[in-house]
């Protein structure tokens, strides 16, 4: 199954690099690019694209913005935000627009690939570490204070995906819950996936933002 790629980033050479060596994949096709956040919208919208590269920095409408639209009015469509450092409190926000994961610009050819067929999979992009230390960052942009929100989907958890669901907002892996909690990977991965399911969210990036959101889990 080939995967459809949308480039949007206002740097045309740059637009050509990624087409360049994405194109030679055998299971990936650029189906378009765009020059700014309103194009990418446009776009998303016609060709329908599996995945969307995003640059953040662009003039006019910006990725952020850009991937909030693409989510809402496309949301089979997944969004990888592209940024030039790491941790940049753009990345953070747009992982709170449901971006699935971001990369940065110099990432290696075979990162890019794999980032781009675990997104198209379902699957997020940002390591559980590297989402602790963006929430660390950036956790003014997060709600402080008090217990955990009446959100009505928080009860739709049973006590143990609560539990499951705080140790991934905490950072820890698949296979760090399970030794932790004392259960199978399988069954940690089972735990995961019925908590996205049961939340309405997308993946694992957007079930950390959810648990801070909620005060579920708090920045010590």
């Amino acid at each position: 199954m080939t995967i459809r790629v949308l480039l949007a980033d206002d740097e045309s050479l740059l637009r050509m690099a990624f087409s360049t060596v994405l194109d030679v994949q055998p299971d990936m096709e650029v189906v378009g690019e765009a020059g700014d956040g309103a194009e990418a919208v446009q776009l998303a919208r016609r060709l329908r694209p599996d995945v969307v590269l995003m640059d953040v920095r662009m003039p006019g409408t910006g990725g952020i913005e850009a991937t909030r639209r693409i989510i809402r009015e496309s949301p089979q469509t997944r969004v990888l935000i592209l940024t030039t450092f790491d941790l940049d409190e753009y990345a953070f926000a747009g992982l709170k627009a449901g971006a699935s994961g971001f990369l940065l610009k110099n990432t290696r050819p075979e990162e890019l690939f794999g980032a781009i067929r675990s997104v198209a999979a379902g699957d997020a992009v940002v390591s559980p570490r590297i989402t602790r230390r963006l929430l660390e960052n950036f956790a003014h942009q997060l709600l402080s204070g008090g217990g955990p929100e009446e959100d009505e989907r928080l009860r739709r958890l049973s006590a143990r995906e609560r539990e499951v669901l705080i140790q991934v907002a905490r950072g820890l892996s698949n296979a760090e819950i399970a030794a932790a909690m004392r259960l199978a990977e399988p069954t940690v991965k089972t735990h995961v996936s019925r908590i996205l399911l049961k939340l309405e969210l997308r993946d694992r990036v957007q079930a950390v933002v959810f648990a801070y959101e909620t005060r579920l889990v708090r920045l010590a």
